[in-house]
């Protein structure tokens, strides 16, 4: 019996130190040929090419600014087998010819769609008295309306290709309260639509999530600039709002989608994924 109970206590003393090991990180993601559409682009990278099947993946971006368009592509190609397998296109999203004029490109370029990722997000005004009906018009056309649209013309392809995922990035202040009101709406209505394509798509085993990122940092972003100019007002809100004590990553949001758009992911659809290293209070 004494042999026996120190044979179990070695065996969990050698599993203990194989645990404080540093173990390799393996790709999760599935790597057979995928056509993705990534609906604006200011914070959220969908993994990196060695998670998401090397160069096997052809994609297309829209970015905010041609100039981050020109560097996200050319970041790709170099790491694409052809340059045929990126496609970047500058339009503007808030209108429907903008929405049109990237699918129909999409198509003609590599006939069909497997991806959608929606990452489009404005919000104006302030409290209900003083927001106007052009601020709550504006953060409608810049965030719903072309997540609407873009869904809306995806769909059939993904039919034809016997499924696909669609993927809103929405915002954990569509899940709770906080920052501007408009923006919580819009956010919110992201969250729900999500929730009900999920239930309408399932039959054509389309899977449709939500990712409701927290505070991310990046250069150039809201968060950047709001640190540049009251660096000790930020301080302070990290101290007090982001328990790991920082703002997240955009590679942190883009691991989840990468996740979410995989068939590692094949029974989740309906879902809202929180990536806010704890920010949110909500429970749900």
């Amino acid at each position: 019996m004494r042999k026996l109970y120190e044979d179990v206590r070695a065996e969990l003393e050698q599993a203990r130190r194989e645990a404080k090991k540093p173990k390799k990180t393996e790709a999760v993601i599935d790597v057979e040929p995928e056509i993705v559409v990534l609906d604006g682009g200011s914070i959220v990278e969908v993994g990196t090419h060695d998670e998401l099947g090397e160069d096997e993946i052809a994609r297309l971006f829209r970015a905010r600014g041609e100039e981050r368009l020109g560097t996200a592509a050319a970041e790709l190609r170099s790491a694409a087998s052809s340059p045929d397998a990126v496609l970047a296109i500058a339009a503007d999203l808030t209108v429907p010819a903008g929405i049109d004029e990237v699918v129909g490109r999409l198509m003609a370029h590599f006939g069909g769609l497997d991806i959608l990722v929606n990452n489009l997000g404005l919000a104006r005004g302030a409290g209900i008295v003083e927001t106007t009906d052009a601020e709550w018009q504006e953060a409608f056309d810049s965030t719903l309306y072309p997540a609407i649209r873009a869904s809306r013309l995806a769909v059939p392809s993904m039919r034809v290709r016997g499924g696909g995922a669609i993927i809103m990035i929405a915002s954990i202040f569509g899940r709770e309260s906080g920052g501007r009101m408009t923006y919580n709406a819009v956010k919110a209505a992201e969250i729900s639509l999500a929730k009900s394509m999920a239930q309408q798509l399932a039959g054509d085993n389309i899977r449709v999530n939500s990712v409701a990122p927290g505070s991310i940092l990046f250069p150039g972003g809201s968060w950047w600039k709001r640190q540049q100019a009251d660096p000790d007002g930020i301080a302070e809100f990290i101290r007090r709002e982001l328990p790991f004590g920082r703002f997240g990553r955009p590679e942190e949001v883009g691991d989840a989608v990468a996740f979410l758009a995989s068939s590692r992911a094949s029974w989740i659809s309906g879902a809202s994924l929180t990536v806010d290293g704890c920010q949110s209070r909500s429970l749900f």
